[in-house]
């Protein structure tokens, strides 16, 4: 199919949209999986030459609460055991997603060669103990390796949050939705997120072309994302950063 396509529009950058779990070109890997497999196969499918980047999905709240039931199910675990177990708490699901970003990253930058993308990933309000500030912290945390990542030159191309949504389109409410005009404190994580993105870009597309260069106001390597933004805000518009379409739905496992 990625050959096809490619024969019909050789202009745009084609990918493939899996979650990344891992399958058994890399048996080793399938540890880093969230307790399951899904019958994908994030090294062999990427490798595939017509697709020109990587990306993967994550899910951590719902892809362990699915796990929880499917043990459940299978009798490996009884009710308490359930309902203990799927509360998941904020640590252990930014544990995961650290150890799910690096090790995808990894595996980009040294077998695939290619850039990779977190084409979705969000905090539902339906999780224990959500609030906005909740969101923007793990969502800030998030931004922040990806901007740790592609600033020491990996191929981490950036994030795009899962979902952004306007006014009135509460019946495509799944409870990642994010309504910016509601939400202003998660409007300013973006855009931080967005000018330093973009301020890095400048940086290594530029005439020095050096992490650790200060000329023409580009990022220090030692500098926080937030420092970043502070010392060079760009204008408002000028978005390194690619937010995710409405339309659509992320994939389920």
């Amino acid at each position: 199919m990625a050959t096809h396509v490619k024969s019909l529009d050789r202009k745009h950058l084609l990918e493939i949209g899996m979650e990344g779990f891992y399958g058994d070109t890399m048996p080793q890997r399938k540890q880093i999986n969230p307790g399951y497999q899904v019958g994908t196969d994030f090294i062999s499918n990427n490798m595939i030459k017509e697709i020109d980047f990587a990306t993967i999905h994550a899910y951590p709240d719902i892809w362990r609460e699915h796990y929880m039931v499917t043990l459940y199910v299978k009798n490996f675990i009884d009710l308490e055991d359930l309902h203990r177990l799927s509360g998941q708490n904020d640590v252990a699901q930014m544990a995961f997603m650290q150890r799910w970003m690096s090790s995808h990253w990894d595996d980009s930058r040294r077998i695939l060669k290619k850039p990779l993308v977190i084409a979705e990933f969000g905090k539902s309000s339906k999780d224990p103990g959500y609030s906005p500030d909740v969101r923007d912290s793990f969502m800030s945390t998030i931004y922040r390796s990806i901007y740790n990542f592609a600033r020491g030159r990996g191929t981490l191309g950036g994030g795009l949050v899962w979902q952004l949504m306007a006014e009135g389109m509460e019946s495509y409410y799944d409870g990642y939705e994010i309504v910016l005009s509601q939400s202003p404190s998660t409007g300013g994580v973006i855009s931080r997120q967005s000018h330093a993105m973009t301020a890095l870009s400048h940086l290594f597309s530029g005439p020095h072309n050096h992490p650790m260069s200060h000329a023409h106001g580009v990022i220090n390597r030692h500098e926080t994302l937030n420092q970043a933004h502070h010392r060079h805000a760009l204008p408002k518009g000028k978005n390194g950063h690619a937010f995710r379409r409405r339309h659509g739905r992320k994939s389920d496992p």
